[in-house]
Order: structure tokens, then C-alpha cells, then sequence
């Protein structure tokens, strides 16, 4: 299946994205192949998503970002997690902390409006906060996953959790954040957080989440 899409990075180009399917859960997802063609595409030959989880880590540490190791791996991680607390205290954005993983999640409600995919201007400077952090503690990656609540077909879910992901990710390329740390997953509205059944539990589904991983 393709999927084409809007991309900013200092201008507007359009690229045509191939989706794949995880082999061990059956969701769709945009290959990490087409998220880097889109998030580097103008800032310079070699930048941008290579093809897996080795090549972004390998990409990085080639590019001169050093891997973490031993009791580095958890300071660097706290001193994430208190920053992000700090710069994101009061915005509707939550931190968690899971081992070494660190997960932003962003209701959609605060982020974008209703259908849309454009990040709401009102929303940018909590994404300008995320963004200083990241250039701050550069020695992790990047992942960003878009979800939706059930209604609505699969496929008209799929893209649009696609869309906003890669939007968020974009937003955060534009602020200085380098783009080989990115990869973009829209899984839909395949993994909700709380009950479809309720108006509560939908707003609850309906979101993006940025999940830090330190650079080993």
C-alpha cells in the first residue's frame, strides 16, 4: 500500500511513503526507509531515517554521537526525565518513565484540531520545550506513534494517526532536533489506552506519543 504525503523541512516537499506490516502484531506502519526520506530529505545527503533500528543507531554514533554505556546509560536518562518534567509541568502533556524509556504522551485534543493534521499553533511552544531537551541530551532516538480511537474505518485511522505522527516528528526536525534520531509508526486505532465505548475513554486514545530510548 502507498501512502503519499505531506513533509515539511524548511520547505515543503512530497514524498511517497510505503507502508509495511509488523510481522509479529499485524499493524500497519510507515517504513522507517520512507519516514527518513521525508524527515531529511533537504538537510543534506546521508541525513534522514535509514532502513532499521542498527542503521539509526550505527547512523548516529558514525556522525559522532557516543553511545551510552553502563551507569551513563540511567543518569542521562533522569536527567531526561527532570527536564521534561520540568519544561512540561502544566501543559496536558504526561511523562512516564518505563527502565530506561521515556514516553511524552500528547492528547490530540490539545495537539490538533478535530480531523486535522496540522499541530495547532497554539501547541508549539510545549513542542519548542521538547524540542530544546532533545538538542539538549542528544544521545538518544526518537520515536514517534500516532493512535486514534475506533470510529471510523481502519484505513481513514491508519493515515491519519500516520499524519500526525510525522507532523510531530516534522515540527521537532524544523526546531534544530536532528533527524536521523526519528522513526514514524501510525498504528491507528489498533491500541487504545482505555475504552472505546465512552466519550472519556475515545479522548484518551486519541493521541501522540514520543518515546525516548538512550543511544547504546
Amino acid at each position: 500500500m502507498k501512502k503519499t504525503v505531506l513533509v515539511v523541512v524548511a520547505t515543503a516537499v512530497l514524498v511517497s511513503a510505503c507502508t509495511t506490516t509488523d510481522p509479529y502484531t499485524g499493524d500497519q506502519k510507515i517504513s522507517n526507509t520512507a519516514a527518513g526520506v521525508g524527515l531529511g530529505a533537504l538537510a543534506g545527503a546521508g541525513v534522514g531515517l535509514l532502513a532499521g533500528g542498527n542503521d539509526r543507531r550505527n547512523a548516529l554514533i558514525g556522525a559522532g554521537i557516543g553511545a551510552l554505556a553502563g551507569g551513563a546509560i540511567g543518569a542521562t536518562m533522569d536527567q531526561n526525565e527532570a527536564e521534561l518534567r520540568r519544561q512540561l509541568e502544566g501543559t496536558g502533556v504526561s511523562v512516564t518513565r518505563t527502565g530506561d524509556q521515556i514516553i511524552l504522551n500528547m492528547p490530540s485534543d490539545i495537539t490538533f484540531n478535530v480531523d486535522q493534521d496540522a499541530v495547532k499553533p497554539g501547541f508549539y511552544p510545549v513542542l519548542n520545550s521538547v524540542a530544546l531537551v532533545l538538542k539538549k541530551f542528544k544521545q538518544t532516538t526518537v520515536d514517534v506513534f500516532g493512535h486514534t480511537d475506533s470510529t471510523g474505518s481502519a484505513e481513514y485511522n491508519f493515515d491519519l494517526s500516520q499524519r500526525r505522527a510525522l507532523a510531530v516528528a516534522n515540527y521537532l526536525s524544523g526546531q534544530g532536533v536532528d533527524s536521523r534520531r526519528f522513526a514514524v509508526t501510525g498504528f491507528g486505532k489498533t491500541r487504545p489506552i482505555a475504552s472505546n465505548a465512552t466519550t472519556e475513554g475515545r479522548a484518551q486514545n486519541r493521541r501522540v506519543e514520543i518515546q525516548l530510548s538512550p543511544l547504546t
